[in-house]
């Protein structure tokens, strides 16, 4: 409406400056990144261990899209900020970007693996999301279309030998988010001291078993060590009372590591180890600082590491030198320095991909498509751009800007061709000439990324959270998945637990908790982003489940009855309230037709809901799986612990009147809309 009502020549430019302006772009923007990047909160493979301080990285790359961070600066951060900006506790943050895949190191897994896995993770990522080249198909063989010998995939691997984890002790920032912090800890406080009181009641029944078995009226008077071995055994125990006890401890250690998220921690990396701040997994140790002598790097045929070939020295990749002026640095073998070296390789302004990858993926960001079709490969299998030239410029324009996102988000929004509708005046030419739209003679209209769909539902209801940053979240997901058993360090995983407050769980979705082996369904049925996978371009298939999620997930309709409560309190009986869904939902008036189908749909399903009461609330019931034993092969049943926490329910149909549901149900139809879940 203010757009509308502001005649001025530069009305657009304001809309465009506010929404650059406003807190929420980086959120948007950061989202895209943390997609390449597969931020998460937890390593992932079989025992998914929180990743405690990983919701710093995320709000760092928040801010620096808010603050647009040059990205020359942002680049460098990431792949050598302990090194470049020594002191600087945002860059220290910004180095999760070499840990953010998955990664696991257990008392069971061989180091030299596992550091491989890490060597092989961390090179193609960067390669990947800076560059946009496929590095990593040279791990085994050179490359079969592009110059990238095995010879350079191991040189760049080089650069990241003296790599160690770090989680040094680093200060909250004051842009932080830390005042849910206290009461965080607290709350997984009361759930581990339960857990505990669990585990002293089985102690406790097989010390009776045992003092009855000695004759004796005391434990200190038990044979020494006997109530340990006891514990281990299973002794006095019943087999499923021993087997819930060893479930119960498999919880202390998952509570313990997720105790570490509210604690002033970096989740970083070092060149060469930080004593006293190391962060491998169990067994993982490192030596002393000035010990340290990393491991050379050797060429391996068929990427096997058990046949090690040449030894490589730390480079980058030649066929940028080759087929360019901007010459290949050369990379220092001490301990430190590795990484600045190729941070400034890549961030330099001679460097022919790094802007343009960059400019494509903003691109991309506004039409759902680059102009170079494959975003993460700029290779010779990646597709030819759509329009050179005009990638150049953007190319060149970026850097000039001083390497500004905004100023190439601006660049772009003010465009003819941004600004184009999404109906073609001849679109059956359109459709003969350029069936796939490559050259944008209209607005190619796209669906809604799945966050932005939940974000959508939750500030259209009214019930979205301002809240910004700090520790990820729970939110509400789909009772049959929350309630399903989750199978982590070979066992069950405590049940899913949505943040009991709605301020919490209603936050926006880049804010929620980014568990790799469960990811809230509504996400995933809307093409939400691999967490294991660099994702370079949201895919939008459809398919039945979707509307399943929409139309009859629980989430989807305690929303739309908060819409309809919201509805009632902002608006008048009857049209007006039909006139003020639409308004929220669409941004516009409905026509004549849409007014009466919405009349006509609220007063037949408010004589329906008349007619059918809906049956109260139900009572929360214990939750119980099943457990088969690794010992013994028999199964048992388990009682999962309940949240300790009172739960901030939702409003429920047994709680309003007919006409309220009879209204929720036209919001829901609203969320089930194209107009709803789709860009024109």
């Amino acid at each position: 409406e203010a757009f509308l009502k502001d005649d001025s020549p530069d009305a657009y430019e304001k809309v465009v400056e506010r929404l650059l302006a406003s807190p929420h772009y980086g959120e948007r923007w950061g989202r895209h990144w943390l997609d390449l990047v597969r931020y998460a909160e937890t390593h992932g493979h079989e025992f998914d261990f929180d990743i405690p301080d990983a919701w710093r990285y995320r709000d760092y790359v928040i801010r620096s899209f808010n603050h647009d961070k040059p990205y020359d600066r942002f680049v460098r951060e990431q792949v050598a900020g302990d090194e470049l900006f020594p002191g600087d506790p945002e860059a220290l943050i910004a180095t999760g970007f070499l840990r953010a895949g998955p990664w696991e190191h257990t008392a069971m897994s061989v180091e030299a693996v596992t550091r491989q896995m890490f060597l092989d993770d961390v090179t193609h990522a960067t390669a990947t999301t800076f560059l946009a080249m496929t590095a990593g198909c040279a791990r085994c063989h050179d490359h079969k279309f592009d110059p990238i010998p095995t010879r350079d995939y191991y040189s760049l691997q080089a650069v990241f030998a003296t790599t160690e984890f770090a989680r040094p002790r680093l200060p909250f920032l004051k842009q932080e988010n830390t005042a849910d912090l206290a009461e965080g800890k607290a709350h997984l406080g009361r759930i581990v001291e339960l857990t505990r009181a669990k585990m002293d009641e089985f102690r406790q029944e097989s010390a009776r078993a045992l003092l009855k078995k000695h004759s004796v009226s005391r434990v200190e008077d038990l044979p020494p060590g006997e109530l340990k071995r006891a514990m281990e055994s299973g002794a006095g125990l019943d087999p499923e009372r021993f087997e819930a006890h060893k479930l119960f401890q498999k919880h202390m250690q998952l509570y313990r590591e997720s105790l570490d998220r509210f604690e002033p921690k970096a989740f970083a990396v070092s060149s060469g180890p930080l004593d006293g701040a190391g962060d491998g997994g169990q067994s993982l140790k490192y030596p002393a600082r000035a010990d340290y002598r990393p491991q050379p790097v050797r060429i391996l045929p068929g990427g096997n590491i058990q046949s090690p070939g040449e030894e490589v020295e730390p480079g980058v990749l030649t066929a940028v030198a080759r087929y360019s002026d901007h010459s290949a640095p050369v990379i220092p073998k001490s301990v430190e320095g590795r990484r600045a070296a190729l941070a400034n390789w890549i961030a330099h302004l001679k460097n022919p991909l790094t802007a343009r990858v960059m400019v494509n993926r903003i691109w991309q960001g506004h039409f759902g498509r680059g102009l170079v079709p494959d975003a993460n490969n700029f290779g010779k299998s990646g597709g030819k751009p759509s329009h050179p030239e005009l990638l150049d410029w953007l190319a060149a324009y970026f850097v000039e800007s001083g390497w500004s996102v905004k100023a190439v988000h601006r660049a772009i929004l003010l465009s003819e061709t941004y600004q184009r509708a999404s109906a073609h005046p001849d679109a059956g030419r359109v459709r003969e000439k350029d069936p796939d739209n490559k050259l944008l003679a209209y607005f190619p209209p796209r669906r809604l990324e799945a966050e932005a769909i939940r974000d959508a539902i939750l500030a259209v209801s009214g019930e979205l959270s301002p809240e910004r940053g700090g520790p990820g979240v729970f939110p509400q997901i789909n009772e049959d998945v929350a309630r399903q058993p989750q199978h982590r360090m070979g066992s069950l995983a405590p049940a899913y637990s949505p943040s009991p407050l709605k301020r919490l769980r209603n936050r926006r979705t880049i804010y929620t908790f980014q568990q790799r082996s469960l990811v809230d369904p509504l996400i995933e049925v809307f093409n939400g982003p691999s967490l294991d996978l660099s994702c370079e371009r949201r895919e939008a298939s459809t398919v039945p489940t979707q509307a399943f999620a929409l139309l009859n997930g629980a989430f989807s309709n305690d929303m739309a009855l908060a819409f309809a409560l919201r509805l009632e309190k902002e608006a008048a009986a009857g049209d007006a309230r039909i006139e003020r869904a639409f308004a929220l939902a669409f941004g516009r008036k409905p026509d004549a037709a849409e007014l009466e189908q919405a009349r006509a749909h609220v007063a037949r399903m408010t004589e329906l809901h008349r007619r059918t009461p809906p049956p109260s609330r139900p009572k929360p019931e214990p939750l119980v799986h099943q457990i088969t034993s690794e010992l013994t092969g028999e199964r048992f049943r388990f009682v999962q612990q309940p949240d300790p926490a009172p739960y901030e329910a939702n409003a429920h149909p047994s709680e309003v009147p007919p006409g309220t549901r009879a209204l929720a149900d036209l919001a829901l139809v609203l969320f089930n809309s194209n107009e709803f879940v789709y860009v024109y």
